[in-house]
């Protein structure tokens, strides 16, 4: 049995599931609903409080699938209750990031300011000059986001400048040594 597949998800109070025939859960709680298709052989069932998920067969496709689905829908419940955050950190002359309204407005060296909306997905947020903390409730969404506005300045291993994730450590080279004649 897969360690992960056959643990029971606890459903806290306030948390409803429903499961339609072709597998696609909704998960309502008080921070919002997520929907989402899950594979069709994995079997969800909801009882006394506990989500539980099984697979059909002992085959590798349902081993790996059986993880997988249990994961997700334990993600959902997460997500619906406690919700996700990702924390992005700015290092360099001159980088930093403000909130204007409902856009996230950030300097980055560019000859124009690089600018995110926030959605009913997700939102943004900059305690200070130099944070960026994406919410959610969709980890999914969450990660992909904060990969993004990663991407728009990747942190280089020389002086570290650039976005990072705020537990990432970035592995420093030493510059040019040269040789003097």
């Amino acid at each position: 049995m897969s360690r992960i597949g056959r643990m029971p998800i606890a459903v806290p109070a306030g948390v409803e599931i429903k499961i339609a025939d072709d597998n696609t859960v909704t998960v309502k709680g008080p921070k919002g609903t997520l929907t989402k298709t899950l594979h069709a052989d994995m079997k969800i069932s909801v009882e006394a409080g506990q989500a539980i998920v099984e697979r059909p067969s002992e085959a590798k496709e349902h081993k790996a699938l059986h993880g997988l689905t249990r994961t997700l829908l334990a993600n959902m419940v997460t997500g619906v209750t406690d919700g996700f955050q990702k924390t992005l950190q700015i290092n360099g002359v001159g980088y930093r990031c403000q909130k204007q309204g409902k856009k996230l407005v950030l300097t980055l060296g560019y000859s124009h300011p690089v600018e995110f909306e926030d959605t009913d997905d997700y939102t943004l947020e900059a305690p200070d000059p130099n944070t960026i903390i994406v919410k959610g409730i969709d980890n999914q969404i969450v990660g992909q986001i904060a990969a993004v506005i990663r991407e728009k300045r990747l942190p280089e291993p020389y002086k570290g400048k650039g976005i990072k994730y705020a537990d990432e450590v970035i592995r420093r080279k030493e510059g040019k040594t040269g040789s003097k004649k």
